[in-house]
């Protein structure tokens, strides 16, 4: 399945969080994050490089580490929940979905992490602000 195309705001989002590819393309009107040490490229081998579509993510606790599950459930089956609950019909017990992929970190990357997708999320809620005072 290919990802739909990533908006121009979560693009600039993405560059300034140095995960990508370590591109130094960011927002003309956002000033890209404080550098802390060298820049990190990853390099691809074997398909890593081919993205890999997630709709849901769970994470685990262990002793010393985190497993991230990201995993893909069925659109209709998303869409029909919400229908299903207004309707007062009967939830299902469980949703099946496949595992995607599964990520193991220690909680230093773990930190690293949530920094990067705090900072990334914020520029888009900049970026939506924005967008909203252009319409207005």
């Amino acid at each position: 399945m290919t990802p739909p195309a990533a908006t121009p705001e979560a693009k600039a989002a993405t560059a300034q969080t140095g995960t990508a590819t370590g591109s130094s393309a960011a927002s003309a009107s956002a000033p890209p994050a404080p550098e802390k040490g060298p820049r990190l490229r990853l390099n691809a081998v074997n398909n890593s490089d081919q993205p890999v579509v997630a709709n849901t993510s769970n994470v685990h606790l262990a002793p010393g580490m985190a497993y991230l599950d990201f995993g893909f459930i069925e659109p209709g089956m998303l869409a029909a929940l919400p229908r299903m609950a207004q309707q007062g019909g009967k939830m299902p017990e469980e949703i099946s979905g496949k595992l995607a992929v599964r990520v193991v970190m220690g909680f230093d990357g773990l930190a690293q992490l949530q920094q990067q997708l705090t900072r990334m999320m914020g520029e888009l809620a900049k970026a939506a602000k924005r967008q909203e005072g252009d319409k207005s």
